[in-house]
């Protein structure tokens, strides 16, 4: 699995990835989020591409984005975690986590800690998170969507 952030190039690929609307009760839609991505220097937009195919998206988000998760200056969000509706329960987004603390590492050094949200209802994504080394330390926040769990990786 490679991870690359996002560039006209990919432009028919994000066209073409599909999200079912459970999905999208607990995500955002890639092309919202890589139009605030595009506003935002902040925000990182990232295709995972498993075989050179396009199969799940993320978002890390720095500085203000982190500080309604977290007080933790050398924190980054991970935000909009999706795998495509037609390569969801193939692992990848199980792959995508694994890989993700070694791609912080590399690509944003300063980082030492990895936050995100999920909703409480979304029992199936915080079961993946807590498998992938993400912790629950019993924060939660409201969110637009309904509670969140706030999860920790650290590096």
């Amino acid at each position: 699995m490679e991870f690359f952030e996002y560039d006209e190039r990919f432009k028919s690929e994000i066209e073409k990835y599909v999200l079912s609307n459970e999905q999208l009760q607990f995500t955002g839609k890639p092309l919202d989020c890589i139009e605030l991505s595009e506003e935002d220097s902040d925000r990182h937009s990232i295709l995972a591409f498993e075989n050179n195919e396009f199969v799940t998206f993320f978002v890390l988000h720095e500085n203000e984005g982190v500080k309604p998760y977290s007080g933790n200056c050398k924190a980054i969000l991970l935000r909009a975690f999706s795998t495509s509706y037609h390569h969801q329960g193939r692992g990848y987004a199980k792959r995508a986590l694994m890989l993700l603390p070694e791609f912080v590492r590399t690509e944003f050094p300063a980082i030492n800690e990895i936050v995100l949200a999920v909703n409480v209802q979304n029992l199936a994504a915080k079961s993946l998170y807590q498998k992938r080394g993400f912790i629950d330390e019993g924060v939660r926040k409201m969110g637009k969507k309904g509670e969140l769990i706030i999860m920790s990786y650290y590096l």
